[in-house]
C-alpha cells in the first residue's frame, strides 16, 4: 500500500481469452495510470469455483488474489458483458475475495467496460455497481468508461484509435487515484 512505490491500484478482470478486448483495455489502462501510481494486474484464471466449504482453507490462487486487493490500495475492473451481465469468472473470484473476510470492504474503486456491440458492457458494469455497493467499496462514477463496438477501436496490437475512449480512460484513472490519495491523506 501507498509505500516508496506511490498508489497501487489492483487490476482485475480482462477476459480468460488470450487477446481478448477487455484484456487488451487493462493493458492500456496500465499504461494510462497517473504520474505516482500503478496498476498491478491480478491472474484470476486458476481461481477454483467458489465453494463455501473450502473457504477456510482456500488455494494459493484465491490467496494471492485477496493479498493483491488487500495490499492495494484501490481497485480497477475491467469487463466484457457475458449474456447481459458479468462473465461468471469475474463475479467467482468477486466472491472468493469476500469472504471470510471481504477484502473489498472500504475500497475505492473503479470500473471499465467494453463489447463489440452498441450497449458497450453497460449492462455489465451496473451488475458490478451493485455487487460493489453490497460489498461496501465506493465506487468512482465519472466519467463511465463504456467501450461500445470495442473491435473497431482497438487494433491487434492493442493500440486505440478512438481517442474519446482513451481520454476517458485517463479521467477515470486520474479521479481513481486521486480519490485515493484523499482517503489516505484523511486517514491520517
Amino acid at each position: 500500500m501507498n509505500g516508496e512505490n506511490g498508489i497501487v491500484i489492483a487490476g482485475i478482470g480482462g477476459s480468460l481469452r488470450t487477446g481478448s478486448f477487455s484484456r487488451k483495455v487493462l493493458e492500456k489502462a496500465v499504461t494510462l495510470m497517473p504520474e505516482g501510481s500503478s496498476l498491478q494486474v491480478a491472474d484470476i484464471s486458476k481461481i477454483p469455483i467458489f465453494n463455501a466449504e473450502t473457504t477456510r482453507n482456500p488455494d494459493a490462487s484465491v490467496v494471492d488474489f485477496k493479498n493483491l486487493i488487500s495490499n492495494s490500495d484501490g481497485f480497477l475492473v475491467v469487463t466484457p458483458e457475458y449474456n447481459y451481465s458479468v462473465p461468471g469468472y469475474l463475479k467467482n473470484a468477486i466472491d472468493w475475495a469476500s469472504v471470510p473476510n471481504n477484502v473489498f470492504a472500504k475500497k475505492i474503486g473503479a470500473i471499465m467496460s467494453s463489447s463489440t456491440g452498441m450497449m458497450g458492457g453497460s449492462r455489465a458494469q451496473y451488475h458490478l455497481r451493485q455487487t460493489f455497493v453490497y460489498l461496501d467499496s465506493r465506487i468512482i462514477n465519472k466519467p463511465e468508461v463504456i467501450i461500445s463496438f470495442v473491435d473497431k477501436k482497438i487494433n491487434e496490437k492493442g493500440e486505440f484509435s478512438d481517442e474519446n475512449a482513451e481520454k476517458f480512460m485517463r479521467d477515470l484513472l486520474n479521479n481513481l487515484v486521486t480519490e485515493v490519495r484523499n482517503q489516505i491523506s484523511s486517514a491520517r
